[in-house]
């Protein structure tokens, strides 16, 4: 990804001056829950592919990662109709699941699958902006969270809320794990007029919302807000084929981790938004890091 790639992208931006009325930017915002819960009506389990993919970007994914004692504890928000959970289920024979998400049909369907067993995964409705997670999760006993493209279907005033919910559940040492859309996506930039609601907010014709983050987005939210510690904050580029449509070109992600502090200096370290490895990014060429693998088609 190089200067002129981002200029360009800044240019096609810069164009799009026109906003979605105040009136249709408050309804979008307010009924996110049941324009996602339509959405599932429509396209049943059939839209999103299982996540294969999670443990090779996240190694704390991986079966015998170690955690602690006891056997680990995932919670993933947004859990839409399960494709991240069923391969960590299969992959990982000693890990607890709690999963969550803001549609009641999208949980209905996790429910409803051959794999779910309340042995090994609770499925619950839950609205991480407004609804406590310790009202179902027993307080600091999560040593994962994903989120995994699920902040950018929240309004940007809500986002900073949904990252007090999840700290409340995090374990000290626990990790947040995040994937989302990068500023200057493919998806963003093709986005036409009439979509936009505000800066990097979008609304999609079915009526989900879709935000693009910056790396510093993600820093004010989980180190000046959460108080966690930053442990990576990247842009990822993935290559986008799909033959039969003839397409050949790249998406840009954000990817990034996030601890919970252990100890009276981590803390320290996390109100001083100081990092324990791995690189704050910046929304400039340099930070973008190219894997050159093709990545999953996703909704834009």
């Amino acid at each position: 990804m190089d200067n002129a790639f981002v200029d360009k992208a800044k240019d096609v931006l810069a164009k799009d001056t026109s906003v979605v009325p105040e009136f249709w930017q408050k309804k979008y915002k307010n009924e996110a829950n049941k324009n996602w819960d339509k959405f599932y009506n429509r396209n049943t389990t059939n839209f999103f592919k299982d996540r294969h993919w999670t443990d090779r970007e996240f190694e704390e994914l991986r079966p015998g990662h170690t955690f602690s004692e006891e056997k680990p504890v995932l919670l993933e928000v947004g859990c839409g109709v399960g494709n991240f959970i069923w391969p960590i289920l299969e992959r990982n024979s000693d890990i607890y699941i709690y999963a969550c998400d803001f549609s009641p049909r999208a949980v209905d369907f996790v429910k409803t699958n051959e794999n779910y067993t309340e042995a090994r995964c609770k499925a619950f409705v839950c609205d991480i902006t407004k609804d406590r997670l310790v009202d179902t999760i027993p307080p600091h006993s999560v040593d994962i969270v994903s989120a995994i493209f699920v902040f950018s279907a929240l309004p940007p005033e809500k986002q900073a809320a949904a990252v007090a919910n999840i700290v409340e559940i995090l374990k000290p040492g626990g990790r947040v794990l995040l994937r989302d859309y990068g500023m200057y996506d493919l998806a963003q930039l093709r986005f036409k007029a009439g979509h936009k609601l505000e800066d990097n907010l979008y609304v999609r014709q079915d009526g989900t919302l879709s935000y693009y983050f910056s790396t510093e987005r993600l820093h004010e939210l989980f180190v000046r807000y959460g108080n966690l510690i930053e442990l990576e904050n990247e842009y990822v580029v993935k290559r986008l084929v799909n033959l039969k449509k003839s397409i050949d070109s790249e998406r840009i992600f954000a990817q990034a981790k996030f601890q919970a502090p252990i100890d009276a200096g981590d803390i320290e370290a996390a109100m001083l938004g100081t990092k324990l490895s791995g690189g704050y990014g910046s929304a400039v060429p340099e930070s973008y890091k190219t894997d050159g693998e093709e990545s999953e088609i996703l909704v834009d």
